[in-house]
């Protein structure tokens, strides 16, 4: 499937507001004049609003998620589409249809006493953004090297990350106890599993090893990246915006790997990785090593 097929099914994604719309269009008239809303963790509703509110709060809620995923797919096509832009994609129809869905819930919950049971939905997205991730780094890894070639190593980590996540997990890890069905503990164990391995990855950091053969990027004993030393063009300290976020990072034809703001940008033949350092020098100066064993 081309780059076209891919950005026809991320207008597809638009779909939905007008979805939402029809659904509340179609029952309007009985809608009670204060909706249920919010439900606690048993599913019991402890939040109304009028459905003008309603309409009006899932529809900004719906429009924001579409900008923000239609921005992410846009990016990741502009180069070329491969396996983790339709990994993206698939993520964003999961994220995208529990809304619709939850709401259609909710509209049948106001109407017809039919109990909330959103499990399905809150399995589904956990286990769409495992598939996501591991597709992720799976793609675009390179070649493996020989390591019996290593000439130099760095490790750069961010602690006080992990310390971050750490915080969500336990708050998450709470939330799926009190939970009463299978599906969604399920689920939010999921989420609370992704947290816990962003906190060691975070705590462990990145490893960077230098060989003759080019740079490796290793975490907690998984290869992320290789960047074979001919496809290496030109490389400098930079620093890091934090915009551009923390952790594995990915913008178009860049990836990088970073817990501070200060790093090295690598410009390759295929684009720019960066690596995240808090003495960048170190990072120029294996690289300057390995290139001098290309020549």
């Amino acid at each position: 499937m081309n780059r076209t097929t891919f950005r026809a099914f991320t207008l597809l994604l638009w779909l939905a507001l007008p979805l939402v719309a029809l659904d509340y269009w179609q029952v309007w008239d009985k809608l009670p004049a204060q909706m249920a809303t919010h439900f606690n963790a048993a599913n019991q509703p402890n939040g109304w609003m009028t459905p003008e509110a309603s309409l009006r709060l899932v529809l900004l809620m719906t429009a924001v998620m579409l900008t923000v995923f239609s921005a992410l797919l846009w990016v990741a096509s502009r180069k070329a589409v491969n396996a983790g832009s339709w990994a993206l994609l698939g993520l964003s129809y999961a994220v995208v249809g529990m809304l619709v869905g939850v709401n259609h819930s909710i509209l049948s919950f106001n109407l017809y006493h039919t109990p909330m049971n959103p499990g399905g939905w809150l399995l589904l997205v956990p286990a769409a953004a495992v598939v996501f991730i591991a597709v992720f780094l799976l793609s675009q890894r390179g070649p493996a090297f020989s390591q019996s070639d290593i000439l130099a190593e760095e490790v750069h980590a961010g602690r006080w990350w992990a310390l971050v996540f750490v915080v969500p997990f336990a708050g998450v890890l709470a939330a799926a106890s009190r939970m009463p069905d299978l599906a969604p503990r399920a689920g939010l164990g999921l989420v609370a599993l992704l947290l816990l391995w962003a906190a060691a990855m975070a705590w462990s950091g990145f490893r960077y090893v230098f060989t003759r053969s080019g740079v490796e990027v290793w975490s907690l004993g998984f290869r992320l990246r290789s960047i074979p030393v001919e496809q290496i063009k030109e490389y400098g300290a930079e620093r890091w915006s934090l915009i551009g976020g923390y952790g594995i990072r990915c913008m178009g034809n860049c990836r990088a790997y970073v817990w501070c703001n200060r790093g090295v940008r690598i410009k390759t033949a295929d684009g720019q990785v960066f690596l995240g350092h808090s003495d960048p020098d170190r990072i120029v100066h294996d690289l300057d090593i390995i290139k001098q064993f290309a020549h």
